[in-house]
């Protein structure tokens, strides 16, 4: 508690700009530690998932539509949403895998 009245109190030499310059250093390590660095996170797991699918896993598309994966592409998959009806989806627009969901229930 000291140690931040101190810092809030600017001193008659100039110490004041140093201690904006450490505050807004602090806010900036607590950005990142709290915001940037687990969306990098996530986006690793993804971009690994992606790089991971093979026939016959069940995935979750951005647009909502459940399926299976029938045949896996260098930049698309071709996904199986019903008996004889399959779509050829962008790999980027896979976001979560079915078995995630049931295994947390």
């Amino acid at each position: 508690m000291n140690f931040l009245v101190f810092l809030q109190q600017p001193a008659a030499t100039g110490a004041g700009n140093w201690s904006f310059l450490v505050m807004m250093g602090l806010i900036f390590v607590v950005m990142y530690f709290f915001m940037i660095r687990p969306q990098q996170k996530k986006q690793k797991e993804l971009v690994k998932f992606r790089n991971s699918l093979q026939k016959g896993d069940k995935v979750i598309t951005m647009g909502g539509i459940y399926g299976v994966i029938v045949e896996v592409k260098e930049q698309y998959v071709l996904v199986e949403v019903d008996s004889n009806v399959k779509l050829r989806v962008d790999k980027s627009s896979l976001v979560k895998d079915v078995s995630d969901i049931q295994n947390s229930k």
